[in-house]
């Protein structure tokens, strides 16, 4: 057994969560490796940050067993879990610029079987593209809003619906956005109350906000 992989085989059973897989920065080897070891004990993973570089390395058979989405440089590694009703979150995005890490979000839901809406390009620049599925959204029980620049839309969309706004701030935008330093901020001290905070571009991180707030819920 490798000396420097150490899998969290308990993690389903303590969480409701499958071990999670952060790709960027390990080798293709190291990945590799993950993936015979999580074939030999039966573990479907979930790949986040897996760059197409990464995945087109890969072994032919580890690839062949990988549901890949190059957008989102997320993987399914075995079978993710069955779908479980109708949708209950959205993902809405201000600009196709965002669309990665909103799509993490997605693919992360999806991977867990929760049905999710996805809205794009609705960035209050253009406030009327919001509030022409502004009802659409107000229906579901939480709300991933992921915005970079001024990062405006979370605050918006907290103050036109009651369920839970979970705000993840982008690395987009220029000079002072600084790699999304401004987004946080702006999101950090936004007036909606009760607005839910992520780290830069962690949609992984905001799906899995979204599902433990789903379980306290069922």
């Amino acid at each position: 057994m490798d000396q420097d992989i150490n899998l969290d085989l308990q993690r389903a059973a303590r969480l409701g969560f499958d071990e999670a897989i952060f790709c960027s920065g390990k080798t293709v080897e190291h990945i590799a490796r993950i993936l015979d070891q999580a074939h030999e004990k039966g573990l479907p993973l979930l790949l986040t940050r897996l760059h197409q570089t990464q995945f087109t390395e890969l072994p032919e058979h580890q690839r062949s067993r990988i549901d890949y989405e190059p957008v989102s440089r997320t993987g399914f590694f075995g079978s993710p879990h069955a779908s479980n009703g109708d949708a209950r979150v959205a993902i809405v995005a201000a600009g196709t610029s965002d669309v990665p890490v909103s799509r993490e979000a997605a693919r992360t839901l999806r991977y867990y079987g929760a049905p999710n809406v996805e809205i794009t390009d609705v960035g209050v620049a253009g406030l009327w593209r919001l509030l022409d599925r502004i009802e659409e959204i107000r229906r579901m029980s939480v709300v991933i809003a992921v915005a970079g620049m001024d990062a405006a839309l979370p605050t918006v969309i907290g103050g036109l619906v009651p369920g839970v706004i979970i705000g993840v701030p982008t690395s987009v935008g220029y000079g002072v956005a600084a790699g999304g330093q401004s987004a946080l901020n702006s999101m950090l001290s936004s007036c909606a109350p009760g607005l839910t905070v992520m780290n830069i571009d962690n949609g992984y991180g905001a799906a899995c906000a979204a599902l433990r707030v789903l379980r306290a819920l069922s």
